[in-house]
């Protein structure tokens, strides 16, 4: 009919696409966000196994720093690299068979340790403050008779005083309580399980000279993160797409001439 004006609804089936979806620029980044990702991931992951080693500690003699069963992460290092206050890992028969140790480094060669004074350890006549100690626990539950440690060696604690068999309580052996160097394997970083996070800095042995650097952990930790977030990211390209393309093809009219 003259100045009749319709709408015709356009075939639904007219505009299927069966190729890729979204634009080709972003397939590429999304295909390049994906492959980033996966070298950043699994990068870490492979630093983090070259660096890094896990152990279970079995005992609270490092508590309140490490409780018993809490799963760590300790950097390989050389025991030439230790300095004072860090948490290491290290083997010594004279101490335990055919097992790891975790104790603190509290004096180094040529240092001379003692406990307690005004209820502090000494070390070279210095009081140190001890935070990471339990609260309200003495800096030591026996007198550490005046040791200097020989070169090449270290004297060593556990945080949890009280119970921990430690360079105190081999004070009588034939090396005064000291453990080689040598016998270090690894410096503590974090607490892995429960997820506690990097060890606090023994801030009070300062006074005494440098104190190590913390490892890479941080540094993998946010490689694996970001690549996890790439992956993620590009491979929600596509369905991400597909959805807002949908949006776009809705049920479209077109005007028709009076007939």
């Amino acid at each position: 009919m003259g100045g009749e004006s319709t709408t015709r609804t356009a075939p639904r089936g007219g505009d299927t696409n069966t190729g890729p979806v979204g634009s080709r620029t972003g397939q590429r980044l999304s295909g390049l966000a994906v492959a980033l990702g996966l070298v950043l991931f699994l990068g870490g992951f492979a630093w983090a196994a070259v660096v890094y080693r896990p152990y279970t500690v079995p005992t609270s003699s490092m508590a309140p720093t490490i409780d018993a069963g809490n799963r760590v992460l300790a950097q390989r290092v050389d025991g030439g690299e230790i300095r004072r206050g860090d948490v290491v890992v290290f083997t010594d028969k004279a101490w335990v068979s055919n097992a790891p140790v975790v104790k603190r480094v509290v004096a180094v060669g040529g240092d001379t340790v003692a406990c307690c004074t005004d209820g502090k350890l000494t070390v070279n006549g210095k009081q140190i403050d001890e935070p990471y100690l339990p609260a309200g626990s003495a800096a030591e539950w026996k007198t550490i008779p005046s040791v200097t440690v020989p070169e090449g060696r270290l004297f060593l604690l556990g945080d949890e005083r009280q119970g921990s068999l430690d360079s105190s309580a081999h004070l009588t052996d034939a090396a005064s309580g000291t453990v080689a160097r040598s016998a270090v394997t690894a410096r503590v970083d974090a607490v892995v399980w429960p997820m506690n996070g990097m060890l606090k800095e023994p801030s009070g042995f300062e006074k005494l000279g440098a104190l190590s650097s913390p490892g890479p952990l941080r540094t993998i930790t946010i490689l694996i993160v970001a690549g996890a977030v790439l992956v993620l990211g590009g491979g929600a390209y596509g369905p991400v797409a597909k959805l807002l393309g949908r949006g776009r093809s809705r049920t479209r009219t077109e005007p028709v001439g009076a007939r």
